[in-house]
C-alpha cells in the first residue's frame, strides 16, 4: 500500500461532473489500496471572481481581508469532492490549511510555507480516510488566513507530500504533462516522457503555468516524486505509479546528456514589464540602492541591464511581474530616486520573454547564436538578453511572442522531441 498525494486544479473542479470524475478516480485509487490525500484548488474562474468583488468593494483592497476573501473558493471545492466521494462509499474528511497546520509567513497574498503538522492528517488516514485538503492557503504565527500567490495548490500538494513522505505526488492538471513548449502555441510541440527537476525549475520560472515554481523548489528540495498527468483523461484508467502516464520529474541527470547541447524546451511569459531608471549615477553600489527597496517590497526583480557609463551617469533596466510594476514606480519614486537624484522612470508593458532551455546548454555557445540567427530573420527584435547555466531568455515586444516561440521550436527542431544541437 503506497501513500499517495493528488493534486486537481481548478479546470479539472470546473463543474459538478468534473468534481464527480474527479471523485471517481480517487475513489478507484483508494478501492486499490492506497491512502489518498488530495489537494484541490477552487473551480475554475473562482479566484477570479472573488478578487474582483473585492476590488469592487474596495479599488486596493486590505491584503489580510482579500486572502480571507480568496482562500473560500478552495473551501467550496473542498467539500464538493467530498460530498462526492461519500457517494461512492468512500469515507473521506475535507480539511482547510489551518486545519490541517500548513504554517506560512505573514507576507499576505504571497506567503511562504515555513513547517507543516503532519498529525491531523496522519490520524485520518490511519482512521481509513481520504484526506481532501484545501491548497494555495495556510495560517501565520498570528492565526491569519495566508494565501500562497496563484497556483499555490501545487506548492501546497507537495509540502504536504514532503511532510507525510508520499511515495509519490501527482499533479492533475488540463494537459497530459510537461511539453517542448506550449502546445496552444505549437501544435507540433511533443510530450516529454520526463525532465530534469533544474530544467522543470527554469520552465516554471520562465512562465510555464503548468507547476508553480515554488512547488517545484520544495519538490527538488525534499526529493518528492513528482508526475504531471491529464486530469481530463478517463478516470478508470490505471492506479499504479508505475502505469500512468504524463511527465515523471527526475533529480538524477544522465551524464551523457550533459555531454551534449540539448535544448528540452521553450518557455514564454507575458506578465512582464520593464522598467528603466534614468540617468543615475554610475558609482559602485548603485544597483543595491535602488533594487534593495524593491526586494524590501517583496517584488521579484528578473533580468536586469546596466549600460555602459558616459559622464558619471548610466541608465538602469530591469524586469519585474506585470503585475507589480504600479508597486515598483510607487517604491522607486519613493525610496529611491530622492536618494539617488535619477532623471526619471521609463516603463513598459507590452513585452514578453522567451526563454530557451536544456541542461546540455551548460558548455555550449551556439544555442544563444542560433537564437540570434533566427529572430531577425522574422524582423523580431531583442530589447534584452539573460542567461544561466541551462537557459538563454529574450525580451521582445509582446504582439511578437507566439511567432518567436514557433520560430525557435522549429529553429531547434523541438517538434522530434529535445533536440541536440
Amino acid at each position: 500500500m503506497a501513500l499517495i498525494v493528488h493534486k486537481y486544479g481548478g479546470t479539472s473542479m470546473g463543474s459538478p461532473e468534473r468534481i464527480r470524475n474527479v471523485a471517481r478516480r480517487v475513489a478507484k485509487w483508494k478501492k486499490a489500496g492506497h491512502q489518498m490525500i488530495v489537494v484541490v484548488s477552487a473551480m475554475s474562474g473562482e479566484t477570479n471572481r472573488l478578487l474582483a468583488l473585492a476590488k469592487e468593494v474596495s479599488p486596493r483592497p486590505d491584503l489580510r481581508e482579500l486572502d480571507v476573501v480568496a482562500t473560500t473558493g478552495e473551501q467550496v471545492s473542498i467539500g464538493l469532492l467530498a460530498m462526492a466521494l461519500k457517494d461512492l462509499g468512500v469515507d473521506a474528511v475535507s480539511m482547510a490549511g489551518w486545519q490541517v497546520g500548513i504554517h506560512t509567513d505573514n507576507a499576505f497574498t504571497k506567503a511562504r510555507i515555513d513547517t507543516i503538522d503532519e498529525d491531523a492528517i496522519r490520524r485520518q488516514l490511519d482512521a481509513g480516510r481520504v484526506v481532501v485538503v484545501a491548497g494555495f492557503q495556510g495560517i501565520d504565527p498570528d492565526r491569519n488566513i495566508t494565501t500562497l500567490g496563484r497556483g499555490g495548490s501545487d506548492t501546497s500538494a507537495v509540502a504536504i507530500a514532503a511532510a507525510v513522505h508520499a511515495d509519490e505526488c501527482l499533479i492533475f492538471t488540463d494537459v497530459d504533462g510537461i511539453y517542448t513548449t506550449d502546445p496552444r502555441i505549437v501544435p507540433e510541440a511533443k510530450r516529454l516522457n520526463n525532465i530534469s527537476f533544474e530544467e522543470m525549475l527554469e520552465l516554471a520560472s520562465l512562465g510555464s503555468k503548468v507547476l508553480q515554481i515554488r512547488s517545484v523548489e520544495f519538490a527538488g528540495k525534499y526529493k518528492v516524486p513528482l508526475r504531471v498527468l491529464s486530469s481530463l483523461s478517463d478516470p478508470d484508467l490505471p492506479v499504479s505509479v508505475e502505469a500512468v502516464s504524463g511527465t515523471l520529474i527526475t533529480y538524477e541527470e544522465d551524464p551523457k546528456m550533459m555531454e551534449k547541447a540539448v535544448v528540452t524546451g521553450i518557455a514564454c511569459s507575458r506578465n512582464e514589464a520593464k522598467v528603466t531608471v534614468h540617468n543615475v549615477p554610475d558609482t559602485p553600489g548603485i544597483a543595491s540602492k535602488i533594487l534593495g527597496p524593491i526586494a524590501a517590497s517583496n517584488i521579484d526583480v528578473d533580468m536586469i541591464v546596466q549600460n555602459v557609463g558616459v559622464n558619471g551617469r548610466t541608465d538602469f533596466t530591469f524586469t519585474v511581474p506585470r503585475t507589480d510594476l504600479e508597486r515598483t514606480v510607487d517604491v522607486l519614486k519613493s525610496d529611491v530616486l530622492p536618494f539617488i537624484g535619477g532623471e526619471q522612470i521609463l516603463t513598459s508593458n507590452n513585452i514578453a520573454k522567451i526563454s530557451v532551455v536544456g541542461v546540455g546548454m551548460r558548455s555550449h555557445a551556439g544555442v544563444a547564436s542560433r537564437m540570434f540567427h533566427a529572430l531577425p530573420q522574422e524582423n523580431i527584435n531583442i530589447q534584452m538578453i539573460g542567461t544561466s547555466e541551462i537557459k538563454v531568455s529574450l525580451v521582445v515586444d509582446e504582439k511578437y511572442t507566439e511567432l518567436a516561440v514557433r520560430v525557435l521550436h522549429k529553429a531547434f527542431g523541438l517538434e522530434n522531441g529535445p533536440a541536440e544541437i
